[in-house]
């Protein structure tokens, strides 16, 4: 089964796989640490938007292939990759569908103000969940990048809210 963990920024999705791992047998797979290790050390002044997207494409590739490896072990793969986007969620149900598996939505639907406020804390205090530094700009920037999921994407879901 893939899990789809849904949710703006600073919502607790790192958290909250971290917890759903041990209650599904589950490998996490989370994007802020690839970008952390394998891209951010390559990336220059002037690479933007679109330089990352072409280094998250290729990563999801490889983490398509470990997520059949991993099915077959009987492992469920808990996506920690962003999903901002529905065509980006709508990417893993394809690829799910293609494949026969499974796949629940986990939405956390928290208030900007606490995940402002998670923000503030995880940049100071920087502890497990902690891959890198989210700007103030970073954060407003992902306000308009994220898009809610539709009642459609929601109907089967597990929603949390805070």
């Amino acid at each position: 089964m893939i899990h789809l963990l849904v949710g703006n920024t600073g919502a607790g999705k790192s958290t909250y796989a971290n917890k759903l791992k041990l209650e599904v047998n589950g490998f996490v797979f989370t994007l802020d640490k690839w970008n952390k290790i394998l891209f951010f050390p390559d990336k220059t002044e002037k690479d933007g938007l679109d330089w990352f997207l072409e280094r998250i494409d290729r990563a999801e590739l490889v983490m398509q292939d470990a997520i059949l490896q991993l099915e077959k072990l009987k492992v469920d793969s808990i996506l920690d990759v962003g999903l901002s986007k529905f065509s980006h969620r709508e990417k893993f149900r394809k690829f799910a569908e293609e494949n026969n598996l499974k796949v629940k939505t986990h939405f956390l639907d928290i208030s900007k103000e606490i995940r402002k406020e998670r923000i503030l804390k995880r940049n100071t205090e920087k502890g497990e969940t902690f891959e890198f530094e989210v700007t103030e700009d970073n954060f407003e920037f992902m306000e308009d990048w994220f898009e809610t999921p539709s009642k459609e994407e929601l109907q089967k879901a597990v929603i949390i809210k805070e």
